[in-house]
């Protein structure tokens, strides 16, 4: 019985999910992965979220590693598929663990985020290995958390010569970073955007994320790679996640003001508006749950005032 135990676990520890990644072109030197419109699974692996890079002359930039060392390699050999060039950059959006768990695959690497990132990666990167774990079990092997190891600050990244502005931005998080390559035109506006797929709102501040989408318009960009759904080549997806934050928003402000219980709100029927959306009751429900307490007591205490 030991025996089988001993080979269940390094069969276990073996494993090797497979995501079927295929790099999607974009440009002539810029692909992203598209990530299935899923909660974390065991059936995906973890795979719910885009990542993307650009071949530059000498190198490979890497935006976003996903949730899993093993996602993270089988992105590696998919690069190696199309260019022998390493993969010397590597910048992490923002600190949700299906954008930066697979940094680990990335040793050799330069690893940018921003400060808030990095030591949010640093203080809950092993809370976020031991949920997944649980949710995506054995696609989580070899998954170790690496803390980025370079701080972005300045409005331009110059890497061997290939320049990409930056944006820092809030409202999803505290800190979103967006890249904007104007060699290609290609916005990577990563979970400031989500196209056709609810938004996830865990540390949300929705005013913030509103004013953060406002900016992203002003971008005279020909496609927006998104953190969840596939590419856009209009300003939809923008205006699409503008007008749902402002009808969660409200819903949440009206239904404070009237006393509603999560229960009704939830019983409401999704706004046809919103029905092509993916993920809309599962997201929505979470929004609620999360957020309505805060809205409760902002209006207990304005009513107290």
């Amino acid at each position: 019985m030991k025996t089988l135990l001993l080979l269940l676990s390094i069969f276990s520890f073996c494993f090797s999910f497979d995501f079927k990644l295929k790099p999607i072109k974009l440009a002539k030197n810029s692909y992203y992965f598209y990530g299935k419109e899923e909660y974390f699974s065991v059936k995906n692996g973890g795979d719910i979220s885009n990542t993307a890079f650009i071949i530059t002359k000498n190198s490979v930039i890497l935006i976003d590693t996903g949730s899993s060392y093993e996602y993270a390699e089988q992105v590696k050999k998919k690069i190696k598929q199309i260019t022998n060039k390493p993969i010397k950059y590597v910048i992490n959006t923002h600190h949700h663990p299906d954008h930066f768990l697979g940094n680990n695959a990335f040793s050799n690497s330069e690893i940018f985020s921003t400060e808030f990132t990095k030591n949010e990666i640093a203080q809950n990167g092993d809370l976020y290995i031991a949920n997944l774990n649980n949710l995506v079990q054995g696609a989580m092997n070899g998954t170790k958390i690496k803390v980025p190891n370079e701080i972005l600050k300045s409005n331009e990244l110059n890497l061997d010569g290939y320049k990409l502005k930056l944006f820092y931005l809030d409202g999803h998080t505290k800190s979103d970073l967006v890249i904007y390559d104007e060699n290609t035109k290609i916005l990577y506006a990563a979970d400031l955007v989500f196209n056709k797929r609810t938004l996830a709102t865990p540390h949300a501040n929705i005013p913030d994320w509103i004013k953060s989408l406002e900016k992203l318009k002003k971008i005279n960009y020909k496609i927006l790679v998104p953190g969840h759904g596939k590419i856009d080549r209009t300003k939809n997806a923008i205006n699409e996640d503008i007008a749902y934050l402002h009808y969660l928003d409200n819903t949440l402000k009206n239904s404070a003001r009237h006393g509603f219980d999560i229960f009704e709100i939830l019983a409401r029927p999704i706004p046809k508006e919103f029905k092509s959306f993916t993920m809309f009751k599962e997201e929505f429900e979470r929004s609620i749950i999360n957020l309505y307490p805060k809205y409760e007591k902002r209006r207990m205490k304005n009513y107290q005032e």
